[in-house]
Order: structure tokens, then sequence, then C-alpha cells
């Protein structure tokens, strides 16, 4: 079952960890507390308002939630013992106990377990006295010149000064004018060590450790690492000082002697262990260490984590480290940069508009949000390192290239960043540049070509055939025709690619399916001819060969062969550095097959008028129009991983875009070859409209019915959130059927039995004779066939999704985004459903909230197929941050209207006045007449004689709104309020419904003087 994880934090690092976190198939859902700008609307990435000071509120929450895993991203949680206090109430906590992470949280404390324990660390003296700090300074037979404040100071607290008299006034500061508060009641003086700074930092399941690539942060303001003290202004990662023999050094007398002797003191150590080191001359030694991961380290080690960031946690977590370490890219080099606000690291404006980040992250780089906030639909700053901008390149000149371009391309006045991060490793590179060059050097890994070589040759030698052996490693591939069975063959060749779908696989990282796309669009083509597949060659290009992902896609290959019954023959793998971005790469293929004279397909000849069409299934989009698909879904704002709103639920987008394209040759051979087809028509790119006439007499029309076959949802999706017409679908997907055979009508039937026994399959038109000018491929009833897939996408729920409704043109109408707030069971609610799911509806529900988890409500909008959202009024301190969580929910879904359906709380003004003019509320009475509570109780009481229920504008009177709808209910005289209530409720129903059509069509709206606007038409 997919999991829900908390992430605790609001910074670049919290950003990076959810983004990589999000990627897992194993997570629905990434909550971020509290979050930031980046981390607000990101596919399965959302901000939570919810209390993490308050542990005990945390727990509730989490078990309220089915967070099934928390993660700590700052250290102060940690320090205050977070990860005891939730572990205790039974929710798993990645990270180290309140007592490990002392290792952070008093320098003191850390300064005496390493001398303790022998672990390398500069000289040092603790000190509550300033004083005798002071005297310790002056009197030290070395530099005592690096000023601590022992306590947690946000990455601040260390003062490296130029000589005496700086340093004791470093140690004043910190103590009586108290410059980093209750952190520097005890200071740390050290020796001030020389040599190249690094960050070492390792998973720790509390026995073994696994280090992480090296990486290196640049704590000065300004290049040349001159300027004041930071948190970091970027980072690298790896560092090429730190070579394998150094890094194993440091594993085995740092790393792991600490977790060593932290489980011998009786707090093991579990989490991520981030020690910094000063590269010495006398060897590596330890300057501090961090609990957590650094910021901006995360920024850069993340993108090059090739392995599950769920699954490394749970390793940690299980204490099964050693025997699943985590995989890094190899020979790929990170760069982050970090752009901070004007008069950072002192006092900075917030609020300061931030434009141009969707720009930097299409050419293939990564915006992680910090100190940012959103502010009518824009992102505004809100802090002092406001976001960093990461690259991964094949070195790192090339990735603080790429860095530096998306820094400059984002409009943020006034920011500060650096432009030389990575200084030091470029100059140790170039410094040690002098030997000759290499092939490998050059980009071109050889010994990773022969590597796949070898992984992929058992997978082609299982597609083995009569014909050929399939042995790879040749010149040329061998195919004998006549083991074959062939007596008077002729050649078939097709060649094709996968298009963008591969740049969505590339995304997701899933990349096996793309092997039997590949085959599938040449096997499928050859089949076209009549010809039995027998041979295949794939092409692998790339910028830099990753073995993992080439023998995934190959692998992919070698098993679509086999299932398409021809054999893998060979292949060229290219490696093209400088072609192709990092992690990209292109695919394509070539089929070879053989059909003996007399079965040559189509069969021209024979075709003729009243000739049928019989239409088998596709898996959906296949491997054409995806640059289509791809622009649909930048306008729906829904990333790959995001859940897909157009299939079952579980699914995220990309896993259904990436299902593979069927291949058609084992089910339609003996069909073809049975005489009873005169041709087959591969729907591929061009569609329905393109591909059918290929195969035809240019004087036969095609007249397809839409409603003759099962279209599957993706396409109705794509049909409406794209606002594609019908025409622009048929000449651009193949809307559900992968390949069509042109049969004559006494063979309809058999043909078609034959089809079913192994695949869906439909006579789905005929043949006409062609008009002149007319067109070659009719399909009717495609929109209207279209929109009934969407209709059926709830799937065994057996309810009805909302589904688009289209204008006289036939094209998709635009549906007004419409969110329900609800506190019970909904029976208003699933008349609004029902309303919303006709066709003829202006009206689409995207989302249903809830203040309370579990009603039956949320399980209406399930069986609905509505997104549903819990926001649990108990966890907020106030109505403004409970209020503040909803309108980010309905930000989130890009609502238009909100409707209350039964919502028992009272919303702020700020609230109201935001929606003003786009909040509906229902009232069981005829208002003005009895607003507030109990308002079927008062009519019984005053004797009237007609009551009933009032849909209207929510203002911030409570029931003062102007008045969209109302329908009258008699009061009888043998009323109970019991049955009077039954009643009003029937009529709610009835009017709710109405009202929201009302205004989601336009027909009303609020006039800036507060009354209801009526469009004449609508009125009468």
């Amino acid at each position: 079952m997919a999991e829900r994880v908390l992430l605790v934090g609001s910074g670049g690092r919290e950003h990076a960890l959810a983004w990589k976190l999000a990627q897992s198939p194993q997570i629905q859902q990434v909550l971020v507390a509290p979050g930031n700008a980046g981390t607000a609307n990101c596919g399965k990435i959302s901000n939570s308002e919810v209390s993490v000071s308050n542990h005990s509120i945390l727990a509730q929450f989490c078990k309220d939630h089915h967070v099934g895993l928390v993660v700590v991203g700052p250290e102060v949680p940690l320090a205050a013992g977070i990860v005891d206090d939730l572990t205790a109430a039974g929710v798993p906590c990645f990270g180290p106990s309140g007592k490990a992470a002392q290792l952070e949280a008093s320098k003191s404390f850390s300064k005496a377990f390493m001398e303790r324990h022998g672990i390398p660390t500069a000289r040092y003296g603790s000190f509550t006295d300033p004083q005798a700090a002071c005297n310790y300074i002056r009197t030290a037979d070395f530099p005592a010149l690096v000023v601590k404040a022992s306590g947690l100071a946000a990455g601040k607290g260390v003062i490296v000064a130029r000589d005496q008299e700086e340093a004791c006034q470093a140690v004043m500061d910190i103590m009586k004018d108290k410059a980093f508060g209750a952190a520097g009641d005890t200071v740390v003086v050290e020796e001030l060590l020389e040599g190249e700074e690094v960050s070492c930092l390792c998973f720790s399941d509390g026995s073994s450790v696994s280090p992480m690539p090296p990486a290196q942060d640049h704590k000065r303001l300004q290049d040349g690492d001159l300027g004041p003290n930071t948190g970091g202004m970027g980072a690298y990662c790896p560092t090429p000082q730190v070579g394998q023999e150094l890094l194993q050094q440091i594993r085995e007398t740092v790393l792991q002697r600490t977790v060593d002797m932290m489980k011998e003191e009786g707090a093991p150590y579990v989490g991520v262990l981030y020690a910094g080191l000063m590269l010495t001359k006398q060897g590596p030694k330890v300057l501090e260490y961090n609990c957590r991961f650094g910021d901006p380290e995360c920024q850069v080690l993340m993108p090059l984590l090739k392995s599950d960031l769920y699954e490394v946690i749970m390793n940690t977590m299980k204490g099964t480290l050693a025997a699943n370490p985590p995989a890094w890219q190899q020979e790929s080099s990170a760069v982050t940069v970090v752009m901070a606000s004007p008069g950072y690291p002192g006092s900075y404006k917030k609020g300061v508009e931030i434009t141009g980040l969707s720009q930097v992250q299409d050419n293939g780089l990564q915006v992680f949000h910090a100190g940012t906030a959103l502010k009518e639909g824009g992102v505004v700053s809100s802090g002092g390192r406001v976001l960093t901008v990461t690259a991964v390149s094949s070195s790192l000149e090339a990735a603080l290239r790429s860095a530096n371009q998306g820094v400059a391309a984002i409009g943020f006045p006034g920011a500060v960043y650096r432009r030389d991060i990575g200084h030091r490793a470029i100059a140790h590179l170039n410094q040690s540049g002098c030997v000759g060059l290499t092939y490998k050097e050059s980009g071109v890994d050889i010994a990773a070509g022969n590597k796949l070589v070898e992984l992929i040759k058992p997978l082609a030698k299982a597609t083995s055939r009569s014909g050929c052996n399939a042995e790879l490693g040749g010149f040329a591939g061998l195919f004998d025709l006549k083991a074959a069975g062939f007596v008077d063959p002729i050649l078939v060749s097709g060649t094709d690619g996968v298009g963008t779908k591969l740049k969505i696989a590339q995304a997701c990282g899933q990349h096996g399916g793309l092997g039997q796309d590949l085959v599938a669009m040449c096997v499928n083509d050859v089949l076209a001819q009549g010809a039995e597949p027998l041979f295949f060659l794939d092409y692998f290009s790339c910028g830099r060969l990753d073995v993992d992902v080439a023998a995934a896609v190959v692998g992919g290959v070698a098993k679509a062969c086999e299932m398409a019954g021809c054999a893998l023959l060979g292949g060229e793998t290219a490696e093209m550095p400088g072609v192709y971005a990092p992690g990209e790469y292109d695919l394509a293929g070539f089929c070879v097959g053989a059909v003996e004279r007399g079965a040559l397909l189509p069969r021209l000849g024979d075709i003729a008028e009243g000739d049928m069409l019989l239409g088998v299934a596709s898996s959906g989009v296949h491997s054409n129009g995806f640059s289509l698909v791809r622009k649909v879904l930048e306008r729906a704002r829904l990333g790959y991983s995001s859940p897909a709103p157009f299939c079952r639920p579980g699914q995220t987008v990309g896993e259904v875009l990436l299902t593979p394209t069927k291949i058609y040759s084992r089910l339609l051979l003996p069909i073809l070859r049975s005489g009873a087809v005169k041709a087959y028509a591969h729907i591929t790119g061009g569609g329905l409209l393109e591909n059918i006439p290929r195969v035809l007499p240019e004087e036969l029309a095609v007249d397809l019915d839409a409603s003759q076959w099962n279209i599957p949802p993706v396409f109705s999706w794509l049909h409406r959130e794209g606002g594609l017409s019908g025409d622009e679908m048929g000449r651009t997907f193949n809307c559900g059927l992968g390949a069509v055979l042109v049969v004559a009508p006494l063979e309809a039937q058999g043909v078609l039995r034959q089809l079913q026994a192994h695949e869906e399959a439909w006579i789905v038109g005929s043949l006409a004779h062609k008009l002149p000018g007319a067109e070659a491929v009719v399909v009717r009833n495609l929109s209207n066939s279209l929109l009934k897939a969407g209709s059926v996408a709830a799937g065994d729920s057996g309810v009805e999704q909302n589904n688009g409704c289209h204008g006289s043109d036939g094209t998709p109408r635009k549906r007004t985004r419409v969110a329900v707030l609800i506190s019970g069971t909904g029976t208003n609610l699933q008349a609004l459903i029902e309303q919303a799911k006709r066709p003829s509806s202006s009206a689409e529900i995207v989302v249903v909230i809830s203040n309370r988890p579990g009603v039956q409500g949320l399980k209406r909008a399930s069986l609905a197929g509505i997104q549903t959202r819990v926001v649990d009024h108990k966890m907020y301190g106030s109505r403004a941050e409970f209020d503040g969580t909803i309108d980010r929910v309905l930000e989130e879904f890009r609502v238009e209207l909100v409707c209350l359906a039964g919502f028992m709380r009272i919303l702020t003004g700020n609230f109201v006045k935001k929606w003003n003019g786009k909040l509906l509320n229902i009232h069981p009475s005829l208002l003005p007449s009895f607003k507030g509570v109990n308002a079927q109780k008062q009519a019984l009481q005053a004797g009237v004689r007609v009551t009933g229920c009032t849909v209207h504008f929510v203002a911030e009177e409570v029931d003062a709104g102007a008045i969209i709808a109302q329908e009258a209910v008699p009061v009888l005289s043998c009323d109970t309020e019991e049955a009077l209530c039954e009643r009003i409720r029937e009529a709610e129903h009835r009017a709710f419904p109405a009202a929201l059509e009302l205004v989601a069509s336009g027909a009303v709206t609020l006039g800036e003087d507060g009354h209801s606007v009526w469009k004449t038409s609508a009125q009468s």
C-alpha cells in the first residue's frame, strides 16, 4: 500500500527531500510542515499547517491522517526529542534520538566525545566564563581563533577570528551580548586548522554506515570566500579532493567510529550523520557534527541518489543498511547556487516577487525553494536564503555553468549569489590535469559499454528462433530464411522510435517499458504488409552511459522481441558526450520481416465497398502524440507523480502514460495467414484519420462509429482538459484502437470471434464509396463517446465521474472547477455530485474537503472518483491558520467556486472576502426568516404555514448573503421537527444543485452592491 509521509521543515533541504521522496512509487503523498511555496502544490507534495513543536498533537495528526513515516529535516526538532516522542506514540520517525542529537546540539558534548574516543579533531577548550575563554585564547600554544556557540545557532554560531583580539571580542559578543541567545551560554574555543573543508555525510542504522559522496559547502557570502559567514551560499558534489582511499579512511576513523562509540555509550545513532572535516596535513579532522542533512549539501546529494530514498530510509530504520547500500550516480557532478535576499545575512526585505522559475525548470534544472511564500498566485521571498538552483552534468565546470545560467534567468531584484561555487575543486582538477588524457576522461567509457553487452547477451540469446541464434558481439547478424520455412519470401522492413514518451520515462525513472514500445512500433508496422517479424536491431544513444538504465531499456527490448516472436539480432550503443543532457538518451529500432509473395497485404484489388472494419483495443496512448500530451499536462498543472485523474485510484500520471504499446504479431499472424483479412492498419502517428486510408484504394472512404468500441478514459481527459476537438483527437491519437482490420461482411463475425478469444475487439465501421471532395475518414459519435469514456472512469465503483461537456461546435467547453466543504454525511454533497456528472453541467467537482477525518461524505466523494482532503480543525491553534490551510488546498486544485454542504465551521472574514461571490451555502429556511441554528424549530414555533430552503452567497454576516435560489416547503399541522427537517432536506437536494448550475454557468453572479445579478435569459 502506498505510504503517506510527513516531512518536518521549511527550507531548501526539505524541498529537496520531498522532491526525492515523491519519486518513490511506494509513496502516495508527501506532506511538508510547514513547507514553502515550492512544496505547496507539486504533484504528490503539499504543505500542512500541523504544529510540529507540539509532539502530542503531531502524533495524533499522523494517526488520524494515516501518516506512516515522519522525516525530520532541521536540527531543532531532533534536539527537542521529536523522534523519541513520536516513536513512543507509535509513529515511525526517521532521525537520531534526542540523546544522539547532542552531537550537534552541544558542541561541548561533541568535543568531549571525540576526545574520549580518539576521533581526530582540533584542540579546544570549553567555557561558561567569558574571561576564562579569553585567557585561553591568549595563552594557548596554538592559534585558538575559532569561537563557537555550543548550542544550536542555525549554522551561524561559528566565528573564525583573524587575531586574538577579534577572538576575544567574539567571546564577548556570544556570551555577554547574547548574539546567539541561549546557544552561547557555553562557548568552545578551538585551534584554527588549515586545509580544505569538506562535508562527509552517511546513513547510519545504529551499527553500520553507508557514506554519501563527499560535498563542499561555501559559507562566505561573496565570491572568493569573502564577506560574512552565512548558512551556506552553495555546494557541489562530489569533491575531487577526497579520493576513494581518503574516503575509506574517513569512513573508518570518523563515521564508523562515531557510530560505534555512540552505540557503546547507550545512544545508538540512527539517521543521517554529517561530519564537517578539515583536510589537514596530518589527515582529516572533525570540525563539527550535524545530526541531519546539510543545507545546501542536501540539494546536491538528492539529485545524485539513484536509489529510492524511501527504501533507503526504511532500510536504515530496520537496521538492514549493510545488506542494502544506496546507489549513487557515478561520474556526474551536481552544483547548487543559493539566491539570497539583498541584505542577508543581516536585515532584509520580504515579499519581493520572484519570476522565471518555470523557465529554469524547463531547461532541466531543479529549483529548490527555501524562504519563499505564495502571494496572489505568485512566488515571493519570505526569508534570507530564498532558493537554490541545482544542475547535474558530466563535469563540475558544466554543472556550474548550467546552474549560473539558471540563476541568471530568474527574476529576483537585488538577489545575492555567488558565481564561483566549486572554485577550489576546479583549481584542484586543473592542477592535477597535466597527466595524459584517456578516452574515458573525454566522456566515453568502453568498459561500461562492454559491461552492458555482457549483461544483455543472455537476454538476446533467449530470443533465438528458427533462422538465427541471436548471438551478440559480431560485426553483423545473420538470418537464414530457408531455415525459417520460407519458400518465395518478400522481405519487409520497418524503423521507428518512441518519440517524446522518452521524456516521461526519463523524468519518472521508469525505463523498462520503452523496450516494448520500440519493438511494438516497428513490429506492428511490418505486420501491415502481412509479414512475420524475423529479427530486430536497436540503437541506444546517450551523453554518458548509465549501464543500469541502458540494461533496463535493452532488456525490455529483448523481452518484447520474445513476445513478438522475433530475434534480437544486434544493436548499437552510442555514447556521445555533449550531445545529450545528463540522464537523457534516445532510441531507434529496426525490424525485418518476411511474407510469402502470395500473402502480401494489403490486397487492394479485393477491398470493396461494404467491407467491415474490425478494431483491436490499444492499451492507451501507445507511443504517439506525447508532445501534445505533455502540453496538456502542463496546462492542467499535473506532474508525472500526481495521482492520475483518468484511471483507477493509486496510479500516477506517469505510470498510466508509460503503459507499454501492445504488440499484435502473435495475435494477428494466424488470422492474417488465413486469408480472411484484406488489409490491416496499424494506428500509429496520425491516429485514426491518417492511418486507415494508407491501406485502402483511393476511391473508398472509412465510416467509423466511435460508440461501438471502448475508449480508455485517458483520451476523454485529454479531450476535455486540452480543449481538443474531435478532429484533433482522431488525427493525433489511436482513441482506443491499436489496429484496424478490413474483412468481407461474411467473414466479419468469424474473425471477430478469433480476436475476442485473446483481446478486446469490435466491429467498428465499414467502407463506403468516397464522394468527390469528401473526407477519407468520418468518425461518428467521437465527441459523445469521449464524454462517455470520462463518465465511466470510476471503474468498478459503478459511479460516473465528472466529465466535460460540449458546446454547439462539438468541442469541450470549460467547466467551473468546484470544491465542496463538508463536515459529515454529505447528503447535499451527493446531490451536487449527481448534478455535476451530467454531460450538460457547467460544474466539475475537483475536490471535497472535510474538517473531520473518516466521515461518510469523504467516502461518497471517493466512490465518485473525486479527490479528497482532510484539514482537521483540531490541529490548528486559530481559525485563521485553519482557513489558511483550506485556502491553500483550494489554490492547489485551482478551484473557482466553493460550496458549503453541511460544513460546521464559521469561516473568518478574510477568507470570506477573498472568496466573495465564489462561496455558496444553503440554509434550511426561506431567508431572511429564521437565521442561525434550529431554523426548522423556529418555523414551527412561529406558526408559519410555509418555510423552505435558501441557497445564497456567503457574506461576513451569518445567513445574510445575496439569495440565489429558494424552494418553498409547506408546514403541515401534524409536522414534527424531524418530519419538517426531512422534507426541507429533500428540497435542498433540488435547490442546491440548481443554484450551483446557475452560478457555475455564469447565469447568476454577485454584483458590486452585494445583490445577485441575473442574466435575462437565466431569470426568464
